[in-house]
């Protein structure tokens, strides 16, 4: 499985949000709360995206989010009003490399997965195959969740509005690979759209700000959990939350 999280609201540092909290996604990565059978540490890479006024900006690495020094100084220095960060555990046989982390990006979008597509890969190759050639051969690796996050940038390319996109993909998804877990985390710097499909969600909505994380970073009763298979849609000082229909 993996963890993730996103945030908006008044800028402030990535290490604020990534490596400071006593629950943070650097705890996560070796202590995580509720991974669902799915493996006991995130230690196969990280990912951060952030944005600095335009496109977002990325960092990924396939080193354990502990080990990267680098990051660390890089994180205490800088500051964004919207960041999307993800630490993983790889699935038995897909790759460790760096490509694989989340966040995927394209354009305004980050896109992350936390959980698994059962019956990787044949469960979703009739999926795979209505995607346009060029986009099965550049996926950044072959991963469920890069094939998950060509799958959605296809429909938002073609003008579908994100929180459908995402719906359509979980459903589909389901449908084909019963008993995936689902959680995909999606935003374009000014919203964050998540679903909550079999694996934890939880959101923390204030004044001028939301997150939106696998587990609460810290023990601000603010958080809530969102219910399982529903869709949260969510803005800073806001958010609202969508039953999701079964596959």
């Amino acid at each position: 499985m993996c963890r993730h999280l996103a945030y908006l609201g008044p800028p402030t540092t990535l290490s604020a949000l990534v490596l400071e909290p006593t629950h943070g996604l650097l705890r996560q990565s070796y202590a995580p709360l509720d991974m669902r059978g799915g493996g006991t540490v995130n230690a196969d890479g990280f990912g951060v995206g952030w944005y600095a006024g335009g496109d977002p900006v990325r960092y990924r690495s396939a080193s354990p989010l502990w080990s990267d020094g680098v990051f660390a100084d890089l994180a205490r220095a800088t500051t964004s009003a919207a960041v999307l960060a993800a630490v993983r555990s790889a699935t038995v046989g897909m790759p460790v490399t760096a490509a694989a982390a989340a966040p995927f990006a394209e354009g305004r979008f980050l896109f992350s997965h936390n959980g698994v597509v059962r019956g990787w890969p044949s469960s979703v190759a009739a999926l795979a195959a209505a995607l346009p050639v060029t986009d099965l051969l550049t996926l950044d690796a072959p991963t469920d969740a890069a094939l998950l996050w060509a799958l959605v940038r296809d429909r938002l390319r073609a003008g579908k509005d994100p929180a459908d996109a995402l719906v359509d993909v979980v459903a589909e998804v389901a449908a084909a690979a019963p008993g995936s877990r689902l959680n995909l985390l999606l935003t374009d710097g000014t919203t964050v759209w998540a679903t909550a499909w079999d694996h934890a969600l939880s959101v923390r909505t204030g004044p001028g700000h939301v997150l939106v994380a696998s587990e609460p970073f810290d023990a601000d009763p603010a958080w809530t959990g969102v219910p399982d298979r529903h869709l949260v849609v969510a803005r800073p000082g806001e958010h609202h939350t969508i039953p999701l229909g079964s596959p």
